[in-house]
């Protein structure tokens, strides 16, 4: 049956398509920590879907509070986060674990299971939101040729390289197929080589549509492969700038 739309129709889908397009929102956001240090102020941006991010700045700056904020292990002390429907401000306690399920974390230090296989630590976050286990394996087997480790799945991670290690992490941040990816510096402890197969990893996870926001001290990397820049320096946002260069002035 063929489906006519009046001009009203039309606006208003526009409408609902406009409002709801925004993944991440962030409003005068400030993070003030018991001890009385300020680590963010006046923070304002819009991460729209698909995007691929770096946060940069110096030690210190605030760069670490900016990334716990969007996985909500630290709660603002004033403002909002929004990502996608869930508001952090009015989130339930039992929301929490379902809005994670949007977020893949990929951490510096990998923080790997060591006593279950590359296979199982995979596994592991599928286990964990009760994905059915006919639905594991598959997907499991999937994201780790998409790594690059598929002959390794037996392995246990004190038996892999950093590098290895690293892949095993971004498998694990990608298999339940997550809206976002939050890389925080994880090509910080690897040579420059190693590093570059990392980013070559967290660009084809762009590519597919994830949104990746990635906190970096590699300047190589984000001169090289260019996309929008977040500075943060003393806790504020001093630079937002489509496909940037790591040093402003470059």
């Amino acid at each position: 049956m063929l489906l006519l739309y009046t001009p009203v129709i039309l606006v208003a889908v526009k409408k609902v398509i406009k409002e709801n397009r925004d993944m991440i929102q962030m409003k005068n956001v400030m993070m003030k920590y018991d001890n009385g240090v300020v680590a963010m102020k006046d923070l304002n941006l819009t991460v729209d879907p698909g995007e691929f991010v770096y946060v940069i700045g110096p030690s210190g700056a605030g760069k670490s509070t900016f990334i716990k904020m969007l996985y909500h292990e630290l709660t603002p002390s004033e403002g909002d986060i929004v990502i996608n429907n869930y508001d952090f401000k009015t989130m339930k306690p039992s929301e929490v674990p379902y809005m994670r399920r949007l977020i893949g974390i990929v951490f510096q230090d990998f923080k790997l299971l060591p006593r279950l296989t590359v296979y199982e630590n995979v596994a592991y976050a599928m286990q964990v939101i009760e994905t059915p286990d006919k639905d594991i394996r598959p997907r499991v087997l999937e994201v780790l040729k998409l790594v690059g480790l598929e002959q390794k799945l037996r392995r246990f991670p004190s038996e892999l390289s950093g590098g290895e290690q690293q892949r095993v992490s971004i498998a694990r941040a990608i298999v339940n197929k997550p809206q976002v990816v939050i890389a925080d510096e994880p090509t910080g402890n690897l040579d420059p080589e190693t590093a570059e197969g990392i980013m070559e990893i967290l660009e084809k996870v762009h590519a597919n549509g994830t949104t990746v926001i990635m906190a970096t001290h590699n300047q190589q990397m984000v001169d090289e492969h260019k996309h929008r820049v977040l500075e943060i320096a003393g806790g504020r946002l001093v630079r937002d700038e489509k496909e940037g260069s790591y040093d402003s002035e470059a």
